[in-house]
């Protein structure tokens, strides 16, 4: 598949190493990095971002930089200035966002890793919609430096490949304090599950299956965060200047979103905090006795085009945007086909600090779902 709307720049000369997409809300010295934007069309970092100098000194190479969602704010990767990333699965379906030219580049073959940024959903959704595998680090685990922000005490970076293993791999390369371990059999994992009755019913069945390859599982009713107001206000501060400035040239969906998220108050920002350190304690509390939950990544397939991030937003991050805002490693990886043929995904999810738990029962679950 040709590499239009996935890459926005790549280097003169190829290197030698493991090919690497990288997606272009990261800096790379002397290549081009747009972070999604018009404003940054033109932009030359003079530095790289923490994440991709560990990459490449690690054995990898960067191949390209990967179109996103403007400024990563959106999960569809439909772009107003450089075009919609393709599917590489299904012509017409988004590749999910933002990461979605990160995960369209290995589900095209074009890259054998890439790295991706997720503070809502962004390396899980589009790895879901693509039939990829991504893992949303523990917060903080992965640095950020060099990495535009969107929501700070959301944003992670992160690994995708298509395998669990090679996403392992990637996070022992850019995570300095990872370390992988293996378990022995599922068997040893503990898991509760949920979120299945709000999910299509193909995608439903095919991680209930994947459940089952869990001998000690139980059924959880896992709440939802009410966080919005802290993620839009950390959004708005991000953007509050350069928005002011240049506002002309953000795209239309995103010029929406940024206008509420400078109307949020201050009054609602605080009633989030309390939220979030309540659900925090909360969601402690149910996974007692457990090892790891286990969620689809997403509801559904992925969707048409054309329907827009603001119609899909809220539904495509159900249940990924918990997890950024616990702060908890989460994986996506693929669960076999559902509606229309479509990849479904299953989402592992562990305590802080769980990654290498999360990516040794992920491989021991890839091998079984095979």
């Amino acid at each position: 598949m040709a590499a239009d709307g996935i890459f926005l720049a790549t280097p003169p000369e190829a290197g030698d190493g493991i090919r690497l997409a990288v997606k272009d809300l990261l800096d790379t010295a002397g290549l081009t990095t747009t972070y999604g934007s018009a404003i940054f069309a033109e932009h030359v970092p003079a530095t790289t971002a923490e994440s991709v100098r560990l990459a490449e000194a690690g054995g990898y190479s960067n191949v390209g930089k990967t179109n996103l969602h403007e400024f990563a704010y959106g999960v569809t990767s439909e772009n107003a200035h450089y075009g919609t990333v393709p599917n590489p699965l299904a012509r017409g379906r988004i590749a999910g966002g933002s990461s979605g030219g990160s995960a369209a580049a290995l589900a095209a073959g074009l890259a054998d890793a890439a790295l991706g940024t997720d503070s809502g959903g962004s390396i899980r959704i589009p790895a879901a919609c693509c039939g990829v595998v991504g893992l949303k680090p523990t917060f903080d685990l992965v640095s950020t430096a060099g990495c535009f922000p969107l929501a700070p005490s959301f944003d992670h970076v992160g690994p995708m490949a298509r395998t669990v293993t090679e996403c392992a791999a990637l996070l022992e390369a850019i995570a300095t304090e990872f370390k992988a371990e293996e378990v022995g059999s599922l068997e040893e994992v503990a898991v509760g599950v949920a979120w299945l009755e709000d999910a299509d019913p193909l995608v439903a069945d095919r991680v209930a299956a994947a459940a089952a390859r869990f001998p000690r599982c139980r059924v959880l009713e896992w709440p939802q965060p009410e966080i919005g107001a802290l993620f839009m206000r950390e959004v708005a501060d991000v953007h509050r200047e350069l928005y002011a400035e240049q506002a002309e040239l953000y795209g239309e969906e995103i010029a929406v979103k940024i206008e509420r998220c400078l109307a949020v108050s201050d009054a609602e920002v605080a009633r989030a905090e309390r939220a979030r350190a309540e659900y925090s304690d909360r969601c402690l509390e149910l996974l007692e006795g457990l090892d790891l939950l286990l969620t689809p990544t997403l509801a559904c397939v992925a969707p048409p085009t054309g329907i827009g991030d603001l119609a899909l937003r809220e539904r495509l991050i159900a249940n990924t945007l918990p997890f950024n805002t616990l702060g908890w490693p989460a994986l996506a990886l693929p669960a076999g086909p559902a509606e229309d043929g479509l990849p479904s995904s299953v989402q592992l999810v562990g305590r802080r600090g769980a990654d290498a738990l999360v990516l040794a029962a992920g491989t021991r679950l890839a091998d079984a779902l095979a």
